[in-house]
């Protein structure tokens, strides 16, 4: 599932640098492997708990599958977003020069691949280095608003295509939090170190409570 994302999320870059229609559409349809595949996983989970009935670090592998297939399936519909979008940002001019929309697109794909290698390799540094990737595309994509909004001015004939860019920069951003999600999973899995809420943070003796 990590690869067939991560294929989808390279033809949708290259969908959106070369304009290719043809190809939006074909990332477009295959989503719909992407959603089955997650099912399967899903079923694959709930057997192993309800066949095995997983402890202590088998119990937190399947949790954090779930949540990570749960993750990819969602890159894989902002990657569905884009592409539904390519044909309106064709004829808008120099946006690829004038805004940094592709690099946050090149950004999010390091930021995937980091994440997939820390959870084949089991890696919970590398993991915590997925969080700091994050924050560079934050920085990059509040950075990039501004470039997009400013090309209103002179292309005052192309809002929709304009408001579309915008929408794809978010959609990107959204790629990168998503593998910043699989990055604290694997950290939760590796290390029973549940990351996602900061201080809220329970250990993982503590019991819960019961009212």
């Amino acid at each position: 599932m990590f690869d067939r994302v991560d294929e989808q999320l390279a033809d949708t870059v290259n969908a959106l640098v070369l304009a290719d229609q043809a190809l939006a559409v074909e990332v477009r349809t295959r989503d719909r492997t992407v959603d089955a595949m997650e099912l399967e996983h899903d079923r694959h989970c709930i057997h192993i708990l309800n066949t095995y009935r997983p402890q202590h670090t088998a119990l937190r592998t399947v949790i954090a599958a779930l949540r990570i297939s749960a993750n990819l399936e969602r890159i894989g519909d902002q990657c569905k977003n884009v592409c539904k979008v390519v044909p309106d940002i064709g004829s808008l001019p120099s946006w690829q020069s004038r805004t940094s929309v592709l690099d946050i697109a090149d950004a999010a794909r390091r930021i995937m691949r980091s994440a997939r290698d820390a959870f084949a390799q089991q890696d919970r540094l590398m993991a915590r280095q997925v969080l700091a990737y994050d924050r560079q595309v934050d920085r990059a994509y509040r950075d990039g608003f501004a470039a997009i909004a400013a090309l209103g001015p002179s292309n005052g004939s192309y809002p929709v295509a304009i408001l579309h860019l915008a929408a794809i920069s978010k959609s990107l951003e959204r790629i990168a939090d998503h593998a910043k999600s699989i990055a604290r999973h694997v950290v939760y899995f590796v290390d029973s170190v549940d990351i996602r809420y900061g201080s809220l943070q329970a250990p993982d003796s503590a019991k819960p409570t019961v009212t």
